[in-house]
């Protein structure tokens, strides 16, 4: 059982259909996001699928558009206002497809979460996102690719690593079911367990790497 004076809220950022948003969603409903609640869905797209999956779950959600604002830093007052009185403790980035600026990441240093379709350090950074990071697995040849959760910093891709999975490349992929099977075999499993360790304080960071408390997870 949660104790509410240790419960952590969590903000998930996105911009598309929000499959990893629901896998956060399933994941809290099954109890395996421990000390952790999501309060709050921020969307960079008016027609983000991912919203009406918020709404469904009777979650709090505003639209912050990339679009309407001239400049990141107008862009990053724009999503601190979103958060003002939220008391935010953690900022999971679901498919958000908006780069932070570092007013944002100096505030919530160490306390926001990506998670990237390959195994970092391998075919990320900038330009790799959604499919061209799996088209780019394909064209390598490579038979294994996975998914990361990590920190976010200042480098694209570039935080401290939390959990990896890798999974097969079978013969005959495509950019389409090398992403599906990528996102139900890893990104859906590692995500909410990557959150769930947060929330629980089993992260410890050392440098650029991390360290896991505890061996169960």
């Amino acid at each position: 059982m949660l104790n509410a004076e240790n419960v952590k809220n969590i903000a998930v950022f996105v911009s598309g259909g929000g499959t990893n948003l629901q896998a956060l969603i399933d994941a809290q409903e099954r109890g395996e996001i421990r000390n952790g609640r999501i309060v709050f869905v921020l969307a960079s797209n008016e027609k983000a699928y991912a919203i009406q999956r918020a709404e469904k779950a009777g979650i709090e959600h505003q639209v912050v558009s990339r679009k309407a604002y001239a400049s990141s830093g107008e862009y990053d007052a724009a999503i601190l206002a979103a958060l003002e009185n939220r008391h935010i403790d953690l900022i999971v980035l679901a498919g958000f497809l908006s780069i932070l600026g570092p007013t944002v990441i100096e505030k919530y240093r160490n306390r926001i979460i990506n998670i990237h379709p390959s195994l970092i350090p391998l075919f990320c950074g900038d330009g790799f996102y959604g499919k061209k990071v799996h088209a780019a697995v394909l064209a390598s040849g490579m038979k294994v690719t996975g998914a990361t959760a990590h920190f976010v910093n200042e480098i694209t891709d570039g935080g401290a690593i939390i959990l990896q999975k890798a999974v097969p490349i079978e013969q005959g992929d495509n950019e389409d079911i090398l992403q599906y099977r990528v996102m139900r075999q890893a990104e859906w499993e590692i995500l909410p367990k990557a959150v769930s360790l947060f929330c629980e304080d089993r992260i410890r960071i050392v440098g650029n790497r991390t360290e896991i408390i505890g061996t169960s997870f």
